[in-house]
């Protein structure tokens, strides 16, 4: 699943790749933007902010959001050869109906595939679009303090729905969450008020982001073979006490009508 750490890894390996070449393919797959065309622009690098990916080409910003299945892979260009004495290796594309963004360079292909948004902005208007989000907690030096400021603002709040609203703070998903809630021995369904020192929350959702994202496969039991306490294990014995983890819905974060709850797993033993 998508979050904060798989938008910084992504921005970070395009960036390395793309930054400082010329496009010659550019396609975006969506109605209003097919007829877009940057080929010949030059490619500044790319960014994360929280969940968000900014890949800067010229003047333009192209702007992705993953959701629930999205990412971006680097492919070779077609019909590219392997250094002598050297096997290529045999990078398959995606299906033509997951593809919604080519960006090609004579070096490498970043594909977009399966993004739940892509939109192309003037670079100058980023902020116009992304200005509401909260503190970016992989940022160099995020201010967790403001974060903070906007959490305590509604104590009564769940601290699930808190800590995944990103206008709060920016990066943090319903897996981390989950997690850090077991970590902090906290019930999901806990108010702001109720759950502990937030300055304490945000430093361990930062260090679990830190954590996580130069690898693709996350963990928060510090286990690769053996990764979450309790994110996706209702049914099963708590790897802590042997309870019976439970099964539930914590709020989302969302202020949209119908989006207002997300998947929980707790236990009743460790987490009161």
């Amino acid at each position: 699943m998508p979050e904060g750490d798989s938008a910084w890894r992504a921005a970070h390996h395009l960036h390395r790749a793309l930054a400082g070449r010329t496009v010659d393919r550019f396609e975006l797959r969506m109605p209003n933007l097919a007829v877009k065309d940057l080929r010949g622009a030059h490619i500044h690098g790319a960014e994360a902010r929280g969940k968000h990916m900014l890949l800067r080409i010229d003047d333009y910003t192209v702007h992705s959001h993953f959701g629930m299945d999205g990412s971006w892979r680097l492919v070779p260009p077609p019909g590219s050869q392997a250094r002598p004495g050297r096997r290529g290796p045999t990078v398959a594309w995606p299906a033509e109906h997951r593809i919604r963004a080519i960006v090609g360079t004579d070096a490498v292909i970043a594909l977009g595939i399966d993004l739940a948004r892509l939109e192309l902005w003037p670079t100058a208007d980023e902020h116009e679009h992304l200005g509401y989000l909260g503190p970016d907690l992989l940022a160099e030096e995020p201010d967790l303090a403001e974060a903070a400021r906007r959490i305590l603002a509604e104590p009564t709040r769940p601290i699930t729905g808190a800590l995944l609203d990103q206008r709060n703070v920016a990066g943090l998903g319903n897996e981390y969450v989950t997690e850090m809630c077991f970590i902090r021995g906290v019930l999901p369904t806990r108010s702001v008020a109720e759950a502990g020192e937030v300055h304490e929350w945000l430093e361990l959702g930062r260090r679990l982001l830190l954590a996580n994202r130069d690898r693709v496969e996350r963990t928060f039991t510090g286990n690769l073979r053996d990764r979450n306490w309790v994110f996706s294990r209702g049914g099963e014995p708590c790897k802590r006490c042997g309870t019976t983890i439970l099964e539930g819905k914590h709020d989302s974060g969302s202020r949209q009508r119908g989006a207002q709850w997300r998947d929980s797993t707790w236990c009743p033993s460790c987490q009161g």
